[in-house]
């Protein structure tokens, strides 16, 4: 399968499927990473599965991309460009509907994978756009409620389905950020997952083989 010039850079591993419906893979990566990152997992996940591992718009210095940038301020402190987040989740979901019409892939069959920013711009397609959006594996991320699209409430998320994990020692996004996602996904009847591991910003064997498996049974 050539890669084509979509409106986001984007890698690809091709379902071994050869006819049917073809189930798919997003893979958005974290602050200041790239598109190779997680692809690193392609091989060892299900191969009916197309994978497209997609690389955020906003180019760092020196190196990495970023779906949103993240900026540091003596007074303020830490904050982050939710404006630039929301546009991010709007190319999301543009990039999903040109990438499923490219590559014949099942638009009722989609799953996300993200990593820390990349996970809090997965819950933002999959919460705001749940129609477009079946499996979601939110690692090591948060849900941002204000870069979610208004009314989002009112939508039907029953078909959605949620894995979520954390490092119980995670020093870049606490894990109490984490936490609150079960209470958030239950208040609007979403079936998930919620799992720590003990290990810091990052994905432990054991959790890769959890959302593995969990996923498994969800394509």
């Amino acid at each position: 399968m050539q890669t084509q010039n979509l409106s986001l850079h984007h890698i690809i591993r091709p379902s071994k499927l050869t006819e049917g419906k073809i189930p798919v893979l997003f893979m958005f990566h974290g602050y200041g990473s790239n598109e190779e990152d997680l692809f690193s997992f392609a091989a060892e996940l299900p191969e009916q599965l197309c994978i497209i591992s997609v690389q955020a718009p906003y180019p760092m210095q020196p190196y990495g991309n970023a779906w949103y940038a993240i900026n540091y301020d003596a007074e303020q402190g830490k904050w982050s460009d939710e404006e630039q987040a929301r546009s991010s989740r709007d190319k999301i979901v543009a990039f999903i509907d040109e990438a499923c019409k490219a590559y014949n892939l099942d638009t009722n069959n989609v799953s996300l994978l993200g990593f820390s920013q990349g996970t809090i711009l997965s819950y933002a397609v999959a919460l705001s756009y749940p129609e477009k959006v079946k499996n979601v594996i939110a690692l090591s991320g948060y849900i941002n409620e204000n870069i979610l699209l208004e009314g989002y409430t009112n939508k039907n998320h029953a078909n959605l389905n949620i894995y979520a994990s954390h490092g119980s020692v995670d020093q870049v996004i606490p894990v109490d950020w984490a936490q609150k996602a079960p209470l958030f996904l239950n208040n609007l009847a979403i079936n998930h997952v919620y799992e720590e591991f003990p290990v810091g910003h990052g994905v432990a064997p054991q959790n890769f083989y959890a959302f593995k498996k969990w996923l498994e049974n969800k394509i």
